[in-house]
């Protein structure tokens, strides 16, 4: 795999197969080419959530098919998962306890995300 492009889901295998530093840099170089530059965390928060949907976790990649359905394209649905993703990190980063990340309360927050809710910066 040489190339990312997130209107569609990588292939799981080949993403898995990648190294996760590879990974990162097909994002990256992705964004650049695109003319969308993305801090380096933003990046790498944008692997986690194809590494969710590569390793099969059905919250996130039923998640991504409903904001899609309701109007977001694939790749902005990968970054409104990631900014709720990013924002559980987060807590755990200012000292949350790693137990307080379930993912009951990762899935309940994806399922109140709406394409709607992440237009008005409301998730």
């Amino acid at each position: 795999m040489d190339t990312y492009d997130p209107a569609c889901a990588p292939d799981p295998e080949a993403w898995l197969a990648l190294d996760e530093d590879e990974r990162i840099l097909l994002v990256e170089a992705y964004h650049e080419e695109a003319g969308e530059p993305v801090p380096e965390a933003g990046m790498t928060v944008h692997v986690m959530v194809e590494n969710q949907v590569a390793e099969g976790v059905e919250t996130v990649a039923a998640t991504l098919e409903r904001l899609v359905a309701e109007g977001l394209d694939r790749h902005e649905a990968v970054h409104a998962v990631g900014a709720v993703l990013a924002e559980e990190v987060f807590h755990l980063l200012q000292g949350g306890d790693a137990a307080e990340f379930r993912h009951a309360r990762y899935a309940k927050r994806l399922d109140r995300l709406t394409a709607a809710r992440w237009r008005r910066g409301k998730w």
